[in-house]
């Protein structure tokens, strides 16, 4: 039976082999046809967003399709760019609108797509439309996915409260809910001090949150998604984590526990170890 962490690592190992089949179903591969034949002749901001379907496929490659109807919104990050601290990209808390921005920056000098431009934007599509699907059959799988493509892009711990993506990833890994009433410099000095902004750019840290997040998520929801309630207790300031936080690093520790290379050393050192085992002996299909 496929676990949560099984077809995450599965996806992860054969990551080419699945985006190549999301590739070519229909709606996919039409919709990237439309952008490729199209984009390259848009020199101007009010060019793309215009254009519907320019704009809804250049959205949702950023993780942002449902403001496809905000054109007042996407217009003013993309004249602004990105130069500038005070600029709408590097203030809004979800880090995908600067990287979207970036992604089209040379708009605002009248110039057209590059191919590498191009590319890369349809590449993220494809990523976003493999997420999704695999959201469908377990909605831990697609959070795992996206963590794991966003969080290096995360430049403060207010991007993680701006998202709510990685806001459940984060409360779940640790097996907490912030408390909504607090204040944002209350809730962001938690995130911080529970999720340093350095571990999101350390691949092997990196590593070691998803696959605690995977096994979290398995432990709270079972494989394939969850109900309304949350299992979560409400993280007030000053108090410790609840003993939840030690869920994935209890199952993570059967696993290390298993294998006498990882004998004297800690959980939180060899999660990436059993990850990148896991990775190699895995076959497509998990």
């Amino acid at each position: 039976m496929s676990t949560t962490t099984s077809t995450y690592i599965s996806i992860e190992k054969n990551l080419a082999h699945y985006q190549k089949m999301i590739a070519s179903q229909s709606s996919v591969k039409n919709a990237t046809t439309y952008y490729s034949d199209n984009i390259g002749k848009v020199t101007s901001v009010k060019g793309l967003v215009n254009n519907y379907r320019l704009l809804s496929y250049a959205l949702t490659a950023y993780g942002l399709g449902d403001q496809v109807n905000n054109k007042a919104l996407v217009t003013k990050v993309l004249q602004e760019g990105t130069t500038s601290a005070k600029a709408l990209a590097n203030t809004l808390s979800n880090p995908n609108w600067k990287t979207f921005a970036e992604a089209f920056s040379y708009l605002t000098d009248g110039e057209s797509a590059s191919s590498s431009q191009i590319s890369t934007t349809e590449s993220d599509y494809v990523e976003q439309k493999l997420e999704t699907q695999e959201g469908k059959q377990d909605v831990g799988v697609q959070l795992a996915l996206y963590f794991k493509r966003v969080a290096p892009t995360v430049s403060s711990s207010m991007n993680i409260l701006g998202d709510e993506n990685l806001l459940e990833v984060f409360q779940t890994i640790f097996g907490i809910k912030l408390n909504s009433g607090a204040s944002v410099d209350t809730n962001t000095a938690i995130v911080s001090k529970l999720m340093p902004m350095s571990d999101l750019t350390n691949s092997k840290k990196l590593d070691e949150l998803v696959v605690r997040f995977t096994a979290q998520y398995e432990s709270l929801y079972g494989s394939g998604g969850k109900d309304a309630s949350s299992p979560l207790e409400v993280y007030n300031s000053g108090s410790t984590v609840s003993s939840t936080l030690n869920a994935a690093t209890s199952i993570m520790g059967g696993i290390v526990s298993g294998n006498s290379s990882y004998s004297g050393s800690s959980t939180s050192e060899s999660l990436s170890s059993v990850l990148l085992d896991s990775l190699q002996s895995l076959t497509l299909g998990g």
